[in-house]
Parts: structure tokens; sequence; C-alpha cells
């Protein structure tokens, strides 16, 4: 399989908006804050699933893992929907997460 890429991720959550407009709110900077909440929310069942069964049997059930996985595409949904919301876009996040990296490459050597 192919990488799945932050442009598909951005393009399926912009065709899931057009299917359900009127009836979800609208992807702009003042429900920005809500969709936030709700990956937060997301996150949250992720870590319940690891902390009540545990890392390796997140591996080896197949069917848990599974559940971890779909929890995941959900907080990934959500996050797309907050680079909608603001208008974030693949190049920009590229650009920031690769000047992060950077930093973070020689952040803690001093420290050692």
């Amino acid at each position: 399989m192919e990488d799945f890429t932050i442009n598909e991720m951005l393009e399926l959550q912009r065709k899931l908006q057009e299917e359900y407009k009127g009836q979800w709110s609208p992807k702009c900077p003042e429900n920005g804050k809500n969709q936030l909440l709700w990956m937060v929310g997301e996150i949250g069942e992720v870590i319940d699933i690891v902390k009540k069964n545990g890392g390796q049997k997140v591996i080896e059930d197949t069917e848990l893992r599974a559940h971890l996985v779909e929890e995941m595409a959900d907080v990934l949904m959500y996050y797309s929907d907050v680079l909608l919301c603001y208008g974030i876009t693949s190049d920009e996040l590229k650009r920031a997460y690769t000047e992060k990296a950077a930093i973070n490459m020689t952040r803690w050597k001093s420290v050692q």
C-alpha cells in the first residue's frame, strides 16, 4: 500500500464536509476549537485502549489492534478538520515539521 498523504486526508475530509453540508458545522476558524476538543476526546479513546490492555496485547490481538487503528483514524480525521478550519496547508505543515525536527535533533545534545 502506498503512503497515505496529508493531502489525501484533507480531500477526504472536504468530501465528507460536502456530503453533510447543512448537517455538520462548517470548517472555519470559529469552529476550530470544537474540532480540537473532539480530537482530544478521540485521543483519550486511544489512550484507554492501550492503558486497559497494555502495549503488547495491542500488537498481538488483531481485533484489539483493529479497534486501536480505527480510533487513530478518528484522531486523524479530526486533525484534518482542524487543518481545514484554520486553512493550514500540507506545505505549511511540512515546513514547520521539518524545522521542528531539525531543532529537536540538536536540542538535547548539550544536556548529555
